[in-house]
């Protein structure tokens, strides 16, 4: 059977949600952040020398990073909408999104996450050089890329219900955690059509099974 590791407000819920699509059994093991540092704990390593979230174990070992499992779960249990599209146009579509989340999306969101950080913890003499630092770096590189991501996002679902096709795929799950991720930082009211597309996903059945199954989940 296979096992889902499960770290708690990560990328793991979106797997969680793509086996209750499937309606595949598995076990799931739960682990909590550290408090302190918001990292996985070390019991993860005892898993996977990464030590994060998710891992999926299978009978032939176990596999990290979050696209390496949709792929492999959809090419071993795909079955309905959650196939790889064999229509040339969307089988296309859907190795952009499913690559763009993680290679586009995500890196300027985490900076965003850092540098703000950054910012909070700094020391109070250090505060107004260490704010002059991060607001010069995220407004020379990382806020004009993620701005530019969000805009390319906003307006694809703006003529398109899902990411490939006409039924929710692979892509669809790779993208909801960078999404779920934008729209718990308020951009809801900027984007309409993204904050409509988060809303469709978190309504579906399977959905709200995964999010019974792992727990407090603070972006839905």
């Amino acid at each position: 059977m296979l096992t889902v590791h499960h770290l708690n407000n990560s990328r793991s819920q979106r797997i969680l949600w793509l086996l209750e699509e499937l309606g595949i059994e598995y076990q799931l093991e739960k682990y909590q952040r550290d408090p302190q540092t918001s990292l996985a704990p070390k019991s993860l390593k005892a898993i996977h020398p990464l030590g994060r979230s998710p891992l999926l174990t299978t009978e032939h070992g176990t596999l990290a990073e979050s696209g390496a499992i949709i792929e492999y779960l959809i090419q071993t249990h795909g079955q309905g909408s959650f196939v790889t599209p064999s229509e040339p146009r969307q089988y296309q579509e859907y190795l952009f999104w499913l690559h763009f989340a993680e290679g586009s999306l995500m890196p300027p969101l985490v900076a965003t996450l850092v540098m703000n950080k950054a910012k909070e913890k700094s020391p109070r003499l250090l505060s107004p050089l260490v704010r002059k630092i991060t607001d010069g770096i995220m407004d020379a590189y990382y806020r004009p890329n993620l701005e530019q991501s969000v805009r390319y996002v906003e307006s694809y679902l703006g003529s398109n219900d899902w990411f490939s096709g006409e039924a929710p795929s692979g892509a669809d799950i790779q993208m909801i955690f960078p999404l779920e991720a934008l729209m718990a930082r308020g951009a809801g009211n900027k984007c309409a059509a993204i904050s409509a597309y988060v809303k469709r996903i978190h309504q579906r059945p399977a959905y709200q099974r995964a999010l019974e199954k792992g727990g407090p989940y603070d972006y839905a």
